[in-house]
């Protein structure tokens, strides 16, 4: 029976952590969990543990990390962790509920049913679906994806999106370590890699929720990284070999 885990990283998420747990977990598919904790001095790390030892043995599983060392390299560290337990279908999922659990049985359909190696919940697949941001960070991300589609070509609506399920082949054949982005930026990266490996991605049409608990990450940093990286990543490209997909 294939396996599916679902990669949350926290930092500073107590309010959360153990309802967003609770969600994934009670869909019917049977995802499991895996918590990359970057040392957060609130305590989230704790409420995980105490999790696994009462209700989740063997479904929820954690890495802590000393420090806050970037969102990218949290999920770097997620994947070959998933790589090396040999889990088939591999999610990227926010920890405040601005991505939907009730949507990760349509992203896994995706990749499992319809034949897709990466299914991403796209905000702009089907106009623009999100609730609760400011006018400004709507905008500013809509044509972040544009700007990213005109400069890199990616054929993608959403291209800073974080909700994804991914073949585990396509973790295994990127070259995880060839990935250098940490911010939003790594998003970018990861799909621009997956599509130039000659995988077939999906956009699968969700509504964002802006977080109700707890405080966003969001920084200028992580917006002028992902605009000059993008220049960056085009650039790159054309002095890079991708490794292609193995063939059936």
């Amino acid at each position: 029976m294939d396996k599916s885990i679902v990669i949350i990283p926290t930092y500073n998420e107590k309010e959360n952590i153990e309802r967003i747990i609770r969600a994934v977990t009670a869909l019917p598919e049977g995802f499991e969990v895996l918590i990359i904790d970057d040392g957060s001095p609130d305590g989230t790390a704790d409420i995980v543990k105490s999790l696994i030892a009462s209700d989740f043995p063997g479904r929820l599983h954690i890495v802590e990390r000393s420090g806050k060392l970037g969102l990218g390299t949290a999920y770097i560290a997620g994947f070959k962790w998933c790589i090396e337990h040999q889990y088939d279908y591999i999610f990227e999922m926010d920890a405040d509920f601005s991505h939907d659990p009730n949507d990760l049985p349509r992203l896994l359909s995706a990749c499992r049913d319809e034949g897709y190696d990466v299914a991403i919940g796209s905000r702009y697949v089907s106009g623009v679906n999100v609730v609760n941001w400011p006018m400004g960070r709507v905008l500013m991300s809509y044509f972040a994806s544009k700007y990213v589609h005109l400069v890199t070509g990616l054929p993608i609506h959403d291209t800073t999106a974080g909700f994804k399920c991914y073949r585990r082949q396509v973790l295994e054949t990127i070259g995880l370590d060839s990935i250098h982005f940490k911010g939003y930026a790594f998003q970018i990266e990861m799909k621009f890699t997956a599509f130039k490996c000659g995988f077939k991605i999906k956009e699968v049409p969700v509504i964002f929720v802006n977080r109700v608990l707890g405080t966003s990450k969001m920084s200028g940093g992580i917006f002028s990284e992902a605009f000059f990286g993008v220049i960056r990543l085009k650039l790159s490209s054309f002095f890079r070999k991708y490794p292609q997909k193995p063939q059936a």
